[in-house]
């Protein structure tokens, strides 16, 4: 009699991490966190919009080989929450719409190109790459089934994030869809510094004027205590 071999099913593991360091150097790790904090903050009350900086993208199921991990990446339709990689089957197939890159001295023209046609491929609707070095700025934007250079990318508005690009003396500025620029992590803590010590000001402020109409209050009601002693009245005027 013949017995049957059960057939073991081998688990396919994603890894997490690609054994990379999120960035090369401090201006490229501060660019990554200014431009992933900014887009964090534009989406704050919008529960579907995904934001994550290094973070690996699985397109494919069954081929953990092909991936990729943006240096901030920007999906739409898919919910908040953390997760240790961005397995896109389990994501209703949506893949991340706008992606940016932060070039350093260790990425190689081989290496973006690939990256190039890997956004292509897969699905993302805006490519954007700086180079913080020597100050240039690229853009790509989906036709079709492309990814078309954007000719001029001073001024460019973001079709999916209403972000305007600029580049004042070869440093990218990037402003929010009312006008305000990105900030960096020192320039947002002292902006919450300011803005707590404003508040702080003006409930000062409120507590005096209360006292100050408390005083007042106090003093209508002893004169008018004075009166009463002196058998006028007070309701009756002049």
């Amino acid at each position: 009699m013949l017995t049957q071999t059960p057939v073991v099913e081998k688990r396919i593991i994603y890894p997490e991490s690609d054994g990379k360091p999120m960035a090369d150097n401090t201006k490229q790790f501060r660019w990554i966190v200014t431009i992933e904090n900014g887009l964090e903050a534009l989406y704050a009350d919008n529960p579907n919009v995904f934001v994550a900086g290094d973070l690996l993208w699985y397109p494919v199921e069954g081929h953990p080989e092909i991936r990729v991990a943006p240096d901030v990446l920007v999906v739409f339709g898919r919910p908040k929450g953390d997760r240790g990689s961005y397995l896109q089957w389990l994501e209703d197939n949506i893949p991340p719409q706008v992606v940016f890159e932060i070039l350093s001295p260790g990425n190689t023209f081989t290496e973006m190109h690939r990256k190039l046609h890997f956004y292509e491929r897969y699905g993302v609707e805006e490519y954007y790459l700086y180079d913080p070095a020597v100050g240039e700025l690229s853009g790509w934007i989906r036709r079709d089934a492309a990814l078309d250079e954007i000719q001029e990318m001073r001024g460019w508005t973001s079709p999916r994030l209403g972000v305007r690009f600029e580049l004042e003396g070869g440093e990218l500025q990037l402003f929010f869809p009312n006008g305000e620029p990105f900030a960096t992590y020192l320039e947002t803590i002292a902006q919450r510094d300011a803005a707590r010590e404003r508040a702080e000001q003006e409930r000062r402020l409120a507590i005096q004027e209360r006292e100050r109409a408390d005083s007042a209050e106090r003093r209508v009601r002893e004169l008018e205590e004075r009166l009463r002693a002196l058998g006028e009245n007070p309701a009756a005027g002049v």
